[in-house]
């Protein structure tokens, strides 16, 4: 059952599962927090930040992630997000090879030029993917058992997302990865040679990237990459963590070891298919990973400080 009311501060119209009832959450249009009433327009109550919610963690994490995630590949509801995630694994798979130079004869010398239509294609496609990761880890968070509706929009509005996508998954990594940025400076800088613990360090920074993720994907705010935000949860519910840590690695490990196509290689159909289907069950993973972080978020919130 869905509760829908009105924010509290903005008055936009707002839809939660009964479930969540009592819980805080958040204003996507105003970004504003509130508590989910219990009823159909029924005003909810603001959230003050000297209050204190009391909850205990949500027990079925383990069987919602390795069970029940995967019957999103069998419902008919999930064909067009699946279509969309595979289009874009198809334009970075064919058309990631297209980067050429072009060059202009001189008089003297000639002028080279060099075209990456690849790049911009991979750069895209990664782009719409990041995008839709965020969307599944929010829905997911919320009570949403299929995948999210691709709502594209404008061309504008969706080049938009991509760009504004491809940002916040870089700022997320530059916040998590700061300590080794800094440690690999002063390294540098003292001329010393610690490459174990620089390699331990960065590794380390990286297994804090799902909860940067899932805090930037509810609170929709940069400024809520704080160290307390990031350790608490994960300190709290480490078991659960680690699973999740485990699939984004798995995710990252899988396309270290992807092949996309390249013409020049005149690789056979049977290898270029069997790289396809790599990459497309590197994205079924990743949207299992991305469901299991907005689980996360769902069943151990009592974790989370904010």
């Amino acid at each position: 059952m869905t509760i829908k009311f009105n924010c509290p501060y903005c008055k936009a119209l707002i839809a939660f599962d009964s479930k969540h009832a009592g819980k805080r959450a958040r204003c996507q249009t105003c970004q504003q927090l509130f508590f989910i009433p219990h009823k159909d327009d029924q005003k909810p109550k603001k959230f003050e930040t000297e209050e204190i919610e009391i909850a205990e963690p949500v027990p079925g994490f383990y069987r919602a992630v390795f069970v029940e995630s995967w019957k999103i590949f069998n419902t008919k509801t999930n064909a067009t997000p699946l279509v969309f995630v595979g289009l874009a694994v198809c334009v970075k798979f064919f058309l990631g090879y297209l980067n050429f130079t072009l060059t202009i004869p001189g008089q003297a010398t000639s002028i080279e030029f060099p075209v990456p239509f690849g790049t911009i294609w991979t750069v895209t496609a990664w782009g719409a993917l990041f995008w839709y990761y965020m969307q599944i880890i929010y829905s997911t968070a919320f009570g949403t058992e299929e995948l999210p509706r691709v709502y594209l929009g404008s061309f504008r509005k969706f080049m938009w997302n991509i760009l504004k996508s491809i940002y916040v998954f870089l700022m997320i990594l530059l916040v998590v990865e700061l300590p080794y940025f800094i440690a690999a400076v002063i390294t540098r800088k003292t001329g010393l040679d610690w490459p174990v613990f620089l390699t331990i360090l960065k590794l380390g920074c990286l297994f804090f990237f799902p909860i940067a993720i899932l805090t930037v994907a509810i609170g929709k705010d940069l400024t809520m990459l704080r160290p307390d935000y990031l350790l608490i949860p994960v300190f709290g519910a480490l078991k659960p963590y680690l699973v999740v840590a485990a699939l984004l690695i798995t995710v990252g490990l899988l396309e270290m070891h992807t092949k996309q196509f390249n013409p020049s290689a005149k690789e056979t159909i049977l290898s270029i298919t069997g790289n396809l289907f790599l990459n497309l069950a590197q994205q079924a993973i990743a949207i299992i990973a991305m469901r299991g972080i907005g689980l996360f978020y769902r069943h151990y919130s009592s974790y989370l400080p904010w």
